[in-house]
């Protein structure tokens, strides 16, 4: 009887996190997150540009507990109170991003094109450096912004497909 109750644990759990958690976490993702992978320009460095990864939680501050409850399952990120009343828990971080969304991606319903186009490009960016990457594998990931920006509901204004070509020097 015991092994049949360590089986049914093990069913319900991915890794040591519930199947229950991923599931409420991604539901929570869905409903008030998002996914962002973004290029930066940079001042620094040779390439002049940066790639960041990022799965992002929001909440009204009055309510905040839920976002350490989700890092505490997670047991990634870091918390922000922003001056409009808001807190937020971001991840970031290629490794971390790819982590997380493998985790929820099972449960994510709404957002699953972003999620699925943000583990494409956390793939491609997690296989070489970002001086190693080539034409090819820097389309790809082009083309998971375009996926993930056009998915995404947001204030500032998105890059076109052309500004972002030049940013990747892809532009002939």
């Amino acid at each position: 009887m015991k092994i049949l109750e360590d089986q049914k644990k093990q069913d319900n759990t991915v890794g040591s996190r519930s199947k229950t958690h991923l599931a409420y976490i991604a539901g929570f993702l869905d409903g008030d997150g998002s996914v962002m992978l973004q290029v930066k320009k940079r001042k620094d460095g040779a390439l002049k540009r940066r790639f960041m990864t990022t799965i992002c939680f929001y909440q009204d501050t009055r309510h905040e507990k839920n976002l350490y409850w989700i890092q505490k399952i997670l047991r990634i990120g870091y918390i922000s109170r922003r001056n409009d009343g808001m807190t937020e828990l971001r991840i970031n971080g290629y490794s971390q991003v790819n982590n997380i969304i493998k985790l929820i991606l099972p449960y994510v319903k709404f957002k699953k094109l972003q999620c699925e186009a943000l583990l494409k490009a956390c793939k491609v960016l997690l296989s070489t450096t970002l001086r190693k990457l080539d034409k090819k594998q820097l389309l790809k990931i082009a083309d998971c912004i375009l996926v993930i920006q056009n998915e995404n509901y947001v204030t500032k204004r998105k890059k076109t497909k052309e500004e972002l070509f030049k940013m990747l020097d892809l532009t002939p």
